[in-house]
């Protein structure tokens, strides 16, 4: 099978682009707004973007309210998805209205940054507080500004749950992480394997 991208004619019955880039890291937003509201939400478009510095980015189709309220006070903080998150984490993707609590909404607990004025999933086995360091609107090949919005933000500060720290490490098969697959599918990382780069 081979399709070009601007007819999408696949045959399939559903597209399938995100279940080929897969899996991808949820992005587990959390914000606050200029008007003191808070905000938690999944972006399965999102990944870490470079090491030094530690930067990562989240992007949607639209201003959603995670983008606003980063755009607003120029920060939010990345939190972590594991298996025994996953139902509270799909809660809060739920489409409401801005200004709804989806932290109080999935029967979280929010826990203020210690160096960003963002929540953060106490229940989280770790988290990233992030500043933005860039907002952009990516183009497409004939340069027209496309729909989505993609927030960049420096890593300033990093919370990690013990309880999942082994042999000094961060235990993936303890921490359990869920991806997203396509469509409506999701995985588990809790087979774990290790391989070292070869040396030529």
């Amino acid at each position: 099978m081979f399709y070009t991208t601007d007819t999408n004619r696949h045959g399939l019955a559903h597209d399938p682009f995100k279940a080929i880039v897969s899996p991808r890291p949820i992005g587990w937003i959390g914000s606050r707004g200029s008007d003191g509201s808070i905000n938690l939400a999944p972006y399965s478009f999102f990944n870490a973007v470079s090491d030094r510095p530690k930067l990562v980015m989240f992007s949607s189709a639209g201003r959603k309210h995670s983008q606003r309220n980063a755009y607003e006070t120029g920060e939010f903080t990345c939190n972590f998805v594991s298996r025994h998150l996953v139902d509270k984490m799909n809660t809060s993707s739920a489409m409401v209205p801005y200004g709804v609590d989806e932290f109080a909404l999935s029967g979280l607990t929010a826990k203020k940054g210690e160096l960003v004025d963002a929540p953060y999933v106490s229940e989280a086995f770790a988290v990233l507080e992030c500043k933005v360091t860039e907002i952009l609107e990516p183009r497409s090949l004939t340069g027209e500004a496309s729909e989505n919005i993609v927030v960049f933000g420096q890593v300033v500060g990093i919370h990690i749950d013990e309880s999942v720290v082994r042999d000094g490490r961060l235990d993936m098969g303890m921490a359990r992480p869920v991806a997203r697959m396509g469509y409506m599918d999701y995985s588990e990382g809790s087979e774990v394997f290790e391989m070292l780069r070869p040396r030529l």
